[in-house]
């Protein structure tokens, strides 16, 4: 790809973008959420015209006028949400839209064959080729995508944020995969905001910042914070920073709470992490605090209500939630920006059942300001814009409603390194000793573990549905949580 423009009206998303990459290798395309990678990705597969620049594979002239054209040409994107239909088979998934036909009907024997073929080319013939993907796992669901790009001939294969669901048994499988298709000669782009991950998997990484390349290089010998630097344009100093804490008043007390087997007293002026395993009740046991999910036996307490309660309860006891999937569950991303921000809270914009839209626009734009939202305005639809845009907006929710606990699933899943630092600012201060106004109190599960220990003042080690005892951030390193979350430590 050879200086490749890109212009939505007077946006420019792409100003003379570069990106080569060669059979057998790995080319790790880091940026900012804005920086124009996926917009590069869309030209890339079709999806998206270029307003000038050229591409070329294998010497050849490439200009796909849509991503079926693409395909054909043995390019293949894997997104971080899953583009497969659930209620099909297996099978159904890998042949999709290149199913072979025998006069005029579907070659079921031949869809067969060739779906097992894909599959063994991954070294995953213990897939059942019948199964509905819909009850498969994400990790499965994810090489079963894999294998359709290979079973259309794919050559250049590019997965977007693809580990950003996956636990890190699944991950090094990935990553083993990777390799494997590496040696085939297939030339892989790996877009992902987990540094550590480019540096790990990649032989090479190249960085866009504000539609243009910033740098790029060998993998072997960059550095975190060197890399960091081409994304944002300078340092970011310190990622975590630490303000003074004081720990207050209980605000949440949870005893022999199931599901989770769960006991622990959440104080204004701290962060209690929770560690663990994809798929170890984490997020459950995070639902059955907010009333998301029924509370089989034992106490939740908010301040001085006790008891089970619905979501719009805990709404109005002060706590809020943020959900791990922004998409479904986390915004309405068909509404502007003002209504994603107070829907929890109408009663501030109005009187007698009516809304002054006007006001909550104000509200919005003070949010935008506050939160460095970038958008066009508090009247665009939330879908129009970023993830690490998108999650800046559901916390602002939270704090618009001054909730004074805050429940945070995954806050920074897959968000660029400069939101997730403004995140982590925010969260600080949150929980700051300020004088004026009480320090929030927040409960937080994240599967990267750094992000754990660098902003949580106690940590609990979730395993196999159970919680154990939460311990000071201090008695913990990343080894200790990974050995703990997996059956080989104290905090087990």
């Amino acid at each position: 790809m050879r200086g490749i423009r890109k212009s939505f009206g007077a946006t420019v998303a792409l100003d003379g973008v570069d990106l080569a990459v060669s059979p057998g290798e790995i080319c790790g395309l880091i940026g900012q959420n804005g920086a124009g990678k996926s917009t590069l990705m869309g030209v890339l597969a079709g999806a998206l015209r270029p307003d000038a620049g050229e591409m070329r594979i294998d010497g050849a002239r490439y200009a796909p006028a849509s991503p079926i054209e693409g395909r054909r040409a043995g390019v293949a994107m894997i997104y971080q949400e899953l583009s497969l239909a659930p209620h099909l088979s297996v099978t159904e998934n890998v042949l999709l839209g290149a199913e072979p036909t025998r006069h005029g009907l579907l070659d079921r024997a031949r869809m067969r064959d060739q779906a097992g073929r894909a599959l063994a080319e991954l070294g995953h013939t213990d897939i059942p080729l019948d199964a509905p993907v819909g009850s498969l796992s994400v990790a499965t669901q994810q090489l079963v995508e894999i294998a359709r790009a290979l079973a259309v001939g794919c050559r250049v294969l590019v997965l977007d944020e693809p580990t950003s669901s996956l636990g890190r048994a699944d991950v090094e499988g990935l990553f083993a995969l990777l390799q494997r298709l590496k040696a085939q000669g297939h030339a892989i782009v790996y877009i992902s905001h987990f540094i550590e991950e480019v540096t790990e998997v990649a032989d090479r990484f190249i960085v866009l910042r504000d539609g243009r390349n910033a740098g790029g290089g060998p993998t072997a010998g960059a550095t975190h914070d060197a890399i960091v630097a081409l994304m944002v344009g300078a340092s970011v100093g310190n990622l975590f920073p630490r303000s003074a804490r004081a720990r207050g008043d209980a605000v949440l007390d949870v005893a022999s709470l199931e599901p989770g087997s769960a006991s622990f007293t959440l104080h204004r002026g701290e962060i209690l992490g929770i560690a663990g395993l994809i798929g170890s009740g984490r997020t459950r046991l995070l639902r059955t605090v907010f009333g998301l999910e029924p509370v089989r036996s034992g106490r939740v307490r908010v301040a001085a209500f006790e008891g089970p309660a619905t979501p719009h309860q805990r709404w109005r006891q002060g706590v809020g939630m943020l959900s791990e999937d922004r998409k479904e569950e986390g915004l309405a991303l068909a509404l502007d920006i003002a209504d994603n921000l107070t829907l929890t809270r109408l009663s501030a914009f109005g009187r007698g059942g009516l809304l002054s839209p006007s006001r909550q626009r104000a509200a919005a734009a003070g949010w935008i300001r506050r939160m460095d939202i970038k958008c066009a305005g508090p009247s665009q639809r939330a879908g129009e814009l970023s993830g690490g845009n998108q999650q800046k907006i559901a916390i602002a929710r939270l704090l618009q409603h001054d909730v004074d606990v805050l429940v945070l699933d995954e806050p920074t899943r897959g968000i660029d390194v400069g939101s997730k630092a403004q995140i982590y600012t925010l969260i600080d201060a949150l929980v700051a000793d300020a004088p004026g106004r009480a320090p929030k109190a927040i409960l937080m599960v994240s599967s990267y573990l750094p992000e754990l220990l660098g902003v949580c003042d106690r940590i609990a080690v979730m395993r196999r549905g159970r919680l154990g005892e939460p311990r000071p951030v201090a008695a913990y390193s990343e080894h200790e949580l990974m050995r703990a979350a997996t059956g080989g430590g104290a905090g087990a």
